[in-house]
This record gives C-alpha cells, structure tokens and sequence, in this order.
C-alpha cells in the first residue's frame, strides 16, 4: 500500500467505535496529476502530505459531501506548494523571512541545539537565560552556545518559556519518554462527551444552500455552510486546520489577544476565509464576549498547551466540538512544553535524516508537519460535526505535531538520492489586493482554484458572528 494510502487507513482507523459509518465507501480518490519535486526528501513527505488533505476529503465525503472535492484527488502539486506557501508568500512581490536571525540550529560543546526565536517574547527569554543583551545577533549567540551543555539548556529553556531543543537522532527519541509518549497514540484521538446535547446546529454534508448547491463564494464545495467555529490557534497547524474548515464553508471567526500581535505574514499566509478580532482574556469585559462567541460556536480550536485556556474560565457550551492541536500530544513529560515544527523535527530525529552530509541537522523542504497535522485536525472536526449530527453529542479532537512526525519516520520508503527541491510552476499561486499586493499558494483542496476569500488585516474584525 502506497503510504500516503495508508496514513488515511490509519487515520481512519484511530477514530475508533465513534466513527460516524461511511455512507459509500471510504477510499480516497488516486492523487489527479503528477508528483513533484517541490517536496523532495529523504523521507516520504509528499506522501504524508498528499495523504493529510485526501483523509479531509474523504471525511468530508463520510459527511455527505459530493462534488470534486470527493471525486477528484488531491493534485500533488497544488499540495506541495501549498505546504511549502511561506516560501512562495510574496508581499508587493517580495518573499518574507522565515526564521529570525536567532531561529536555527547551533553548535554546542556536545552536539547541537534548535532555537525557535520568531516571536519577540520567546526571542527575549532565550538571551535572558544565556545572559546576553537584547541587542544581540546570530555571531554573538553562536559563541555563547558553543561551550552550552545542550540537554541542559533543553531543560532550562522549558523551564524559562524558551525554546531551545536538543538534535537527536530517531532511535534515541524512540528510545525517550516523550518519544514513546508520541507514538501511544493514533494520528488523530476523537472521544465523545456525555456533557450534554448540542443546541441546534446547521446540517452538513449535501443539503444545498438558499437557492442552489452549496457552493463557496469562488465555486468551491461549502459542505460546513452555516457551521461557527471559533479559533483560538497561531503559527501554522491550527490556523491551516482552520483555513480548511473556512473552505469547505464554515463561518470561523479567529480570537487572538493584542499581545504579542501575530507575525503580519504567518496570517497573511493561513488566514484565508476567516474573520480576526482582538480580545483580552485578561479583561472581565472581553472575556465576557470571548464566552458570548463561545456559547454560539459549534466548534472551538485551539493551539495552546494543555490547560493554558482553563486558567480563564471559559466554559465550552454542551455538544461542542472541541479540537485541539499540540506540539508533544497531552500525554508524556513533554505535554505542558512549547514546540514548533522545526523544534519537532530537530527533537525527534528528523533533522539527521535529512542531514545533508550525515553530522550537520537539516530539515523538511516545508514545515510539513504543522500543514499535515492542520489537515489531519480538520479531517477529524468534520468526523465528529458528522458524528454530533446524529446524537447531539460533542466530541473531543486532538492531533499533535510529534505524532504526525512519529508516521513520518515510520512510514517509508526512504530515498537518500532524491533531487533538490523544485520551485512549482507560477500556477500554483494566485495574488489579491494591494499595498501590500499578497501573492500565495492556491488551496491543496480540489474543486477551488483560489480561496474563498483572501485574509483579512489582523485584528480588524468585530467580536461577532
């Protein structure tokens, strides 16, 4: 079996007893087109990613969805550069930065570390706890680092709110509690709550909108038309996971506090088809609101750690969907610790995989962890909106990116003589706007060339439905 086939099997089979019965049979459609060498690597990442979107589509086919979005297969170009959107984002056609100066892998006095320094908190933590002045560049903390002992600075970057892990090899990492802790559970865990019946919710699946087929605003499928899902997520696996719901038609509705603001082009880059307001959970008044949007969500998602959302009171209304995406899972010692999917591969062995020379770390040719989670999460929501629509009941969704990487090492095969990475064709892209003029990758979904709408400014939305 193709992996790729195969990472939809166990997708499918991780939902459990509460799976809702496929209504026709359940096998995704054979990819529409030929593969491409945007995502050439080692390990089989074309494959996880062609088989993230195909587990959506056909757990949207599960809902009752038809059209090409159940009778095409993913095109696997369109796919890869959709996983690789940051590095054909282009602002008034310039391409962004990825990764701050600080962000990258560093020589220690017994191997190497991965830092992870974007946002301007995390930056400023990491040369609190290495001693060094804000001011700081690349050079200066390469010195630093090169006489740091780097399972210790793992430990006093976790305990500090750094971030900072030690590269490992996949046995070691396999061998390791979080390692372990990232492989004793299916790619995606969907459990359903007796916390009470859901209020009435719009039907999914097929049903047509006022006046014709359900249909998105560029022709797109819209089976989730009339679903709110709120979205409590940042960075990449949980705004892509919610960028795909917003495709197949869901209302969602973005909440994110003012501080520390988004990175202007990670939500250009994922913020498609939502809407983004600002609120302070800090704040009686808008916590009040934030409970308000709550209380009308059929589906809430979030991309904080474990409990960090408990601490505010919010209380999730009866028969909601709740999903939720990690770094490390919500089990093991590294539950409660931050991640990206950078720090995710440096961790758990992936970066010495695709090591270009055997000793010095690489990395995955897109951040294909966080795009195939995000996937993999929205594929599970709209198991359980299928799910709650037959009893009422909520369901609880997780995926996390150790997980998925977990399939990634395990999946094989493995070609160590794969080619560079191909730019895609100028087709892949599509551009809207102005000041900044935003160019990015079309959707990995079939059955839409652009999506529903473009991001809109961060923060610029009403607190509403």
């Amino acid at each position: 079996m193709e992996p790729w086939r195969r990472l939809v099997a166990e997708y499918e089979t991780g939902l459990g007893e509460d799976a809702p019965a496929p209504a026709a049979p359940s096998e995704p459609p054979v990819p529409d087109g030929a593969r491409d060498a945007w995502l050439a690597a080692t390990l089989p990442v074309l494959d996880l990613a062609l088989g993230a979107v195909a587990a959506l589509c056909a757990a949207a086919a599960r809902a009752g969805a038809t059209g090409p979005l159940t009778e095409r297969g993913p095109d696997p170009a369109r796919v890869a550069a959709s996983f690789g959107s940051d590095r054909l984002l282009r602002l008034d056609g310039r391409p962004v930065e990825g990764f701050a100066p600080l962000s990258g892998f560093f020589r220690t006095a017994d191997g190497w570390v991965r830092t992870h320094a974007n946002y301007p908190h995390h930056r400023s933590r990491l040369l609190h706890l290495l001693g060094l002045p804000d001011g700081t560049g690349r050079e200066d903390l390469a010195a630093r680092l090169a006489d740091a002992d780097a399972a210790a600075l793992e430990d006093d970057a976790a305990a500090a709110g750094a971030i900072a892990v030690r590269v490992r090899d996949e046995d070691e990492w396999r061998a390791s509690a979080p390692g372990t802790a990232a492989r004793a559970h299916p790619l995606v865990r969907a459990a359903r709550r007796a916390d009470g019946v859901a209020r009435p919710a719009a039907a999914i699946g097929g049903e047509p909108e006022a006046g014709g087929r359900r249909s998105g605003t560029r022709g797109g499928p819209a089976p989730l038309a009339g679903v709110r899902v709120l979205d409590l997520t940042r960075v990449i696996a949980g705004p892509v996971a919610t960028r795909a719901l917003a495709q197949l038609g869901a209302d969602v509705l973005r909440v994110d506090p003012p501080v520390p603001a988004e990175i202007r082009w990670q939500h250009l880059d994922t913020g498609q088809g939502k809407h983004s307001t600002l609120l302070d959970l800090h704040d009686a008044g808008d916590l009040d609101r934030a409970q308000a949007l709550l209380d009308e969500a059929d589906v809430l998602v979030t991309g904080y750690r474990p409990g960090a959302l408990d601490r505010f009171g919010l209380r999730p209304p009866p028969g909601v969907v709740r999903a939720r995406v990690s770094a490390w899972g919500d089990a093991g010692p590294w539950a409660h610790r931050r991640g990206f999917d950078s720090i995710v591969q440096a961790a758990s062995g992936v970066a010495l995989v695709e090591s270009p020379d055997g000793t010095t770390p690489g990395a995955l040719p897109a951040q294909a962890l966080d795009h195939a989670t995000g996937y993999l999460l929205a594929a599970g929501v709209v198991d359980a909106l299928a799910a709650r629509a037959a009893d009422g009941s909520g369901r609880d969704v997780d995926a996390a990116l150790a997980r998925t990487g977990a399939w990634l090492l395990d999946a094989g095969p493995r070609d160590h003589a794969h080619p560079p990475a191909a730019a895609p064709s100028s087709s892949a892209t599509v551009s809207h706007g102005h000041r900044p003029r935003v160019t990015t990758a079309r959707p990995a979904l079939p059955g839409a060339d652009d999506h529903r709408s473009p991001a809109r400014p961060w923060g610029t939305d009403h607190a509403t439905w």
